[in-house]
């Protein structure tokens, strides 16, 4: 029989590395798990003990977590969400003679034109044929570590993403759904809509599409900094400029704003979901991307 030894940590200290995280202190972690703070400041001086790192940072304030806590709480997201998974699997497995799919929850991340038209669809087919799956979509911008950080961070199991290298955090497995194009797109009826000023956002350019930018000496500097591609739409459908947006942003645009292809060396930018290597098998996981796999083939 295996024994567990002095540095394993048990679920319930993993539950309070994270709480602390989350709420930011001891005390607001201790209310968020119906613990004393002085339980909660005793397990979490046990974990430091067993690791051999300093894992928050303590002052009036509260607590932050130091880069060692950093590490060790986003690994305890991850090993508390397989724990999570283990019971459902193994559910599901004891009722595989009657036939019930799996069910619990499923954390999605993804970044906004896709929770907006590729998810919708897909999580409507997917809760028919699997009622019993819960799904929870948290909306990320896709820039930095993005939705992919999420799932890097346990708070997500499986990202919706841009699929960069340089943004991919390590030890993912990622696969594509498909490529998306870019187009011109400019008020309807414009005569000369590259004369127009450039209306852009900050998750609009990665290195999929930085080396066609620069070549393009007909495009300015962004004179107007939007919050996200709809809010590019909404300026450019008024009449205050032209922009550079992928496919999956325009499913939205009206009639009054026109779109231009950007011929045969056009950017595009791939799209498609990052998971960890363990929840990459799971039953809830594997069940979203059979149906995203099915909605990128139609795209």
């Amino acid at each position: 029989m295996a024994r567990t030894t002095d540095t394993d940590l048990a679920p319930h200290e993993l539950r309070i590395l994270v709480a602390v995280a989350d709420a930011g202190g001891f005390s607001a972690g201790a209310a968020a798990l119906g613990l004393t703070q002085s339980a909660v400041s005793h397990s979490v001086r046990g974990s430091e003990h067993k690791i051999g790192a300093v894992l928050f940072e303590r002052g009036r304030s509260g607590a932050r977590p130091t880069p060692a806590g950093e590490k060790a709480v986003a690994h305890a997201r991850r090993v508390l969400r397989l724990l999570d998974v283990l019971v459902a699997e193994a559910r599901e497995a004891a009722r595989a003679e009657v036939k019930q799919g799996p069910e619990g929850p499923l954390r999605i991340a993804a970044f906004r034109s896709t929770a907006l038209h590729l998810l919708p669809p897909v999580l409507r087919r997917l809760r028919a044929r699997y009622p019993g799956i819960e799904p929870q979509v948290r909306i990320v911008r896709e820039v930095g570590r993005g939705t992919a950080g999420e799932v890097a961070d346990g708070r997500s199991d499986l990202a919706i993403a841009t699929l960069d290298g340089a943004q991919m955090p390590a030890g993912l497995v990622a696969s594509e759904l498909f490529e998306e194009s870019y187009s011109l797109v400019h008020p309807a009826g414009h005569p000369d809509p590259r004369s127009l000023p450039l209306v852009d956002w900050a998750e609009n350019c990665g290195s999929y599409t930085r080396a066609w930018w620069s070549a393009q000496d007909w495009i300015p500097k962004a004179t107007i900094e939007a919050e996200d591609d709809g809010a590019v739409l909404s300026l450019v459908s008024g009449g205050h400029g032209m922009a550079i947006m992928p496919a999956l942003s325009l499913a939205g645009a009206t009639d009054a704003i026109e779109i231009t292809d950007l011929g045969p060396e056009r950017p595009t930018r791939r799209v498609g979901y990052a998971t960890t290597p363990e929840l990459a098998g799971s039953a809830v996981v594997r069940a979203l991307v059979r149906e995203l796999r099915s909605a990128g083939s139609a795209l």
